[in-house]
């Protein structure tokens, strides 16, 4: 995807209609969450696989060449099988990134750190995934790996990412 063109979808998505997000249901409320205020809701679909994507506001000069987000999907999965078998189609996606390079240490079982190239600029990822009422849940946190904004926003970003992953985690 072209640089043009992804800063076109991310205007186009935060034109129509942001929303500021807090605590957020999923999959029909069997999946429940809480997002940081500030956190803008830019995307959300609806059935199978049901994914919100938060905007996670840079300050800086950064923001105007890449958008800082955080992705949550549920997928409907019958078994543990599935839910290992969606695991191994995602991590495989990550890996097929250009630049693709494991990164830092995981947080856990079924976490992953990466980094990656988005538009020709490094980018910093952490997915984690998690299977509860056959569903599988996915949370990909993905930001510049480096921002004008500083050590404190990104800080605040993976502090942010991580309460995520602590309330889906419940």
């Amino acid at each position: 995807m072209t640089l043009t063109r992804s800063l076109f979808l991310a205007t186009a998505l935060l034109l129509a209609g942001t929303t500021y997000a807090t605590d957020v249901s999923m999959a029909g409320g069997s999946v429940g969450f809480s997002t940081p205020d500030g956190w803008v809701t830019i995307m959300e679909t609806q059935g199978d696989p049901e994914v919100r994507v938060f905007q996670v506001p840079d300050p800086s000069p950064t923001a105007a060449r890449s958008l800082a987000r955080v992705t949550v999907t549920v997928k409907q999965v019958g078994d543990l099988a599935a839910f290992e078998k969606y695991v191994a189609g995602a991590t495989q996606r990550a890996k097929s990134l250009t630049g693709y390079q494991a990164a830092g240490n995981p947080d856990g079982p079924n976490s992953y750190a990466y980094t990656a190239n988005e538009n020709g600029a490094p980018y910093r990822y952490s997915e984690r995934y998690w299977f509860a009422n056959n569903h599988a849940i996915q949370l990909r946190c993905a930001r510049p790996e480096r921002s004008e904004a500083g050590a404190a926003w990104v800080a605040g970003f993976d502090k942010g990412c991580a309460a995520v992953a602590a309330s889906l985690a419940r």
